[in-house]
This record gives C-alpha cells, sequence and structure tokens, in this order.
C-alpha cells in the first residue's frame, strides 16, 4: 500500500516490494548478515546494560568514528555500554529493530516504514541547525549546468532509499522532466544510474565513471570550491560550509535541494526499560559544550553529526513520504 501522507504509516514496511525488489522472507537473516561486524546477537532487551545503535549505511570504520561522542556521551550519562553497528543499506535496519536485535535507530526511512514500531526522541542538531540538503556535483569543467543536462549520461546515487543520495535527486530530476523509470528499484529511461554509498558516489565522478552524482550536504561541500555562489537557503541552514574546499578532488554543484531534516534518532517501541527514557533526556538535553567533553583525543569535529536533539514529529518529515509516493516506491511488508 502507499504511503498516507497525512496519517500515521502503520503496517507498511521498510523493504522497498513495487516489483518484489525484496522480500519479507529475507527479513530476519538480512538484518544479521547486513550489519557490519555483527557477530551473533547484536543487542538483548534481556541484557538491558548493552543498548545497540544502528547507524546510517556507510563505512564502519568511518561511520563509527563520526558517532563517537555521541556514544560517549550514553555511556558517560547513563550506566550502560553502546554498541555500535553499522548497516550495508538501510533495508537491514527496521529487521534489526523488529527482531529486537537493536535498540536504537537513526534514518527517516525507517522511522516512516512504520511509526507504530518506533518512538522518537527527535531530530539531530548539529551547528544549531536541524536540516541539511541533497546536492548534485559535476566535473569542474562538465557541461552539465542543470538538471535535465543529464540527459543521456551517468548519473552516480547513493544507497537507493538514502533520502539526500537517492530519493530527493530522482524526485527532482523527474520534475524536471526527465523520464526517471523504475528507479530507485530498476533502471532509470533518460540517463544510466548507479547506486553505492555517498563516497563512492563521489569517487565515480572524480575517476569518470560517472558524469554527475547525487549526496548529501555534509559529505559534498568540502569537494566544492571556496568561491562557489550558494543559494541563500544553503547559506542560512547548512552547516557544512566551513568544510568548503577543504577535500580533493573539487567539483561544481549544479542543484541543491531546500532544507531537508536531519535524520531522525529513535527507539523501538517494545524497548521496554528504564534507559530507554534516560538516554533519551541525555539526548534531548546536550548541547555543544557538553558533547565537546566527550571527543576522542584524535576527533575531527567537522565529522560531527550530533550535538542536541530538536523535538519533532512525523509531519516533519512529510516531503520525504511525498517524494516516495511520487516515484512509486512501497515500503511493504
Amino acid at each position: 500500500m502507499m504511503i498516507d501522507g497525512t496519517s500515521a504509516t502503520a503496517g507498511v514496511g521498510s523493504k522497498t516490494s513495487r516489483r518484489g525488489y525484496l522480500t519479507k522472507a529475507g527479513l530476519a537473516t538480512g538484518a544479521l548478515a547486513s550489519l557490519s561486524g555483527c557477530a551473533g546477537v547484536l543487542g538483548s532487551s534481556d541484557d538491558m546494560d548493552t543498548v545497540t545503535m544502528v547507524l546510517t549505511p556507510g563505512t564502519p570504520a568511518d561511520t563509527e568514528q563520526r558517532y563517537m561522542p555521541m556514544k560517549n556521551l550514553i555511556e558517560g550519562e547513563v550506566d550502560v555500554s553502546v554498541e555500535m553497528q553499522v548497516p550495508q543499506d538501510y533495508s537491514a535496519v527496521r529487521p534489526a529493530l523488529e527482531s529486537e536485535q537493536a535498540e536504537i535507530g537513526m534514518d527517516d526511512i525507517t522511522l516512516i516504514s512504520n511509526p507504530d514500531l518506533m518512538d522518537v526522541y527527535g531530530t539531530t542538531v548539529t551547528g544549531g541547525s536541524a536540516f541539511y540538503f541533497s546536492m548534485m556535483v559535476t566535473q569542474p569543467d562538465s557541461d552539465i549546468e542543470q538538471r535535465t543536462d543529464i540527459e543521456g549520461r551517468t548519473m552516480a546515487f547513493a544507497d537507493r532509499l538514502s533520502t539526500s543520495g537517492s530519493i530527493f535527486a530522482l524526485y527532482a530530476l523527474k520534475q524536471a522532466g526527465l523520464n526517471v523509470g523504475e528507479a530507485p528499484d530498476g533502471d532509470p529511461v533518460d540517463f544510466e544510474g548507479s547506486w553505492s554509498n555517498h563516497d563512492i558516489a563521489l569517487e565515480k565522478v572524480g575517476n569518470g565513471e560517472a558524469d554527475a552524482a547525487t549526496t548529501y550536504g555534509g559529505n559534498g561541500v568540502p569537494h566544492i570550491p571556496e568561491d562557489t555562489e550558494l543559494p541563500d537557503r544553503v547559506t542560512e541552514y547548512s552547516t557544512a560550509l566551513d568544510t568548503i574546499g577543504t577535500e580533493t578532488p573539487q567539483f561544481r554543484p549544479f542543484w541543491w535541494s531546500f532544507p531537508i531534516p536531519k535524520q531522525p534518532v529513535y527507539t523501538r517501541a517494545t524497548w521496554d526499560s528504564p534507559l530507554r527514557d534516560e538516554i533519551g533526556e541525555v539526548l534531548l538535553n546536550s548541547d555543544q559544550s557538553q558533547i565537546e567533553q566527550y571527543y576522542p583525543d584524535d576527533y575531527d569535529e567537522e565529522e560531527l553529526p550530533f550535538t542536541t536533539l530538536r523535538d519533532t514529529s512525523m509531519e516533519d518529515y512529510e516531503p520525504v513520504i511525498t517524494r516516495l509516493n511520487d516515484l512509486g516506491i512501497e515500503l511493504g511488508e
């Protein structure tokens, strides 16, 4: 069934099912197989001294390092040990929660797939902003100036269910008049697409495997020149501007989304433990000065994905629901 953007979306799941791309049969084992570093049970509702937090998909070592201050904060303020797990893709998150192998997650697709499964702590805030951006980039000398120029070209996306690295970009290309075909579950018509992760998407442009790529601002802004002219909405809400021009290779942005609510942090509703509320209070009451106390010695502050949480609801993620519906993506059981 399609997601109803005006009401709670209970009953839908986190697997794309428009053409049977993923099936329910693989959910229980898929959760284990798709979580990096998994060895047996990830977390246990019988032993709440250890809490498993499923991070957003990415390179395990890099992703875990980014969230280390958040882990240290929880462990420093609550009598609990936090185990971080990095899934290979977004479709592995909900099965881990449903099977009670994890307690905390932080992606909007899983939240939207079945709000009844999760209780929301809030939306992450970094640098004073609870918003981020989807962006499209190309080589500086490319003749791609606007979205319609992608016709007949190759486009690199992040994970198929990534909000900024796939869903928002596909919708934007469709709105520009391009035929996106069955993407992200199948192939586009007017251009060639490939799906991987945010870092690989940029690498493909850098090494000539793709003409353009889409990623989130925190990943793309370091790769654009310092003198890049930015839209007002980006300069107002982006928290990545202090990283501009700090990474190579350099790319040229040609499209930016409007501000998207950053990732939510949520816990599974079946987690019956006082630790759930204790952790929520710590995250909601954190601030920059407190989180700084939990930086590892070698931590790069530019990577920080969290300082506190903003109290939010499903309504804040309506733009994501709208785009999933428009692209015909059913998050089915």
